[in-house]
């Protein structure tokens, strides 16, 4: 039984993957945000709310104290928070890490050049994929709404495929990297409905 620690615990694809791991799982949640008001925790025999800064090392460390697997889904200034969870995460001696980045990070999607628009995500990449950490960096697609399971993957250094995904499907490979040790470590995924 793994325990997991969600940074950015309120954001749509966090709601979706705490759903999941609750529904599908064994794993215990420790769900981290700025303001732990603003979740209701629906299983407190699995799962905890805590406030927790990403900007804030200390804060980090603390929360990661008796984790499995890191996963972060996050806004803002993308970099530090890599900085600090690297920083928070050798300090703590954890390894696994799955992080949420975007698609067109490495110009990797036909056609397209995301430019600076992008920059805080190729650097918070950076950052991850020069730490020792176990690491898998997801880049999906634009978002919808659909109630669906359906993706495909790339890896870095291939074409990106498709345009969008639901944030179901992220979700589901968040759990699904969670859940099974030395899968796509080390990897950065592109994720996308197949077209």
């Amino acid at each position: 039984m793994s325990n997991v620690l969600i940074l950015g615990a309120n954001g749509g694809i966090a709601r979706h993957a705490t759903a999941l791991f609750l529904k599908e799982t064994q794993a215990r949640l420790t769900l981290g945000l700025r303001n732990a008001a603003r979740l209701k925790n629906t299983h407190p025999e699995r799962m905890r709310i805590i406030e927790c800064d990403v900007l804030d090392v200390e804060s980090l460390k603390t929360a990661m104290a008796g984790q499995d697997v890191v996963y972060a889904n996050l806004a803002g200034d993308l970099e530090r928070m890599a900085r600090n969870i690297v920083k928070a995460m050798d300090a703590t001696g954890l390894k696994r890490l799955i992080f949420i980045s975007s698609m067109g990070i490495y110009d990797e999607v036909p056609g397209e050049k995301y430019g600076s628009i992008l920059e805080p995500y190729r650097r918070a990449a950076a950052v991850i994929e020069a730490s020792d950490l176990d690491y898998t960096i997801l880049r999906p697609a634009w978002f919808t709404h659909d109630d669906e399971t359906d993706y495909q993957t790339t890896q870095k250094g291939q074409p990106f495929k498709g345009s969008q995904v639901s944030r179901k499907s992220v979700a589901a490979l968040v759990v699904k990297l969670a859940e099974t040790p030395g899968l796509e470590v080390r990897r950065s995924l592109g994720v996308s409905k197949p077209g």
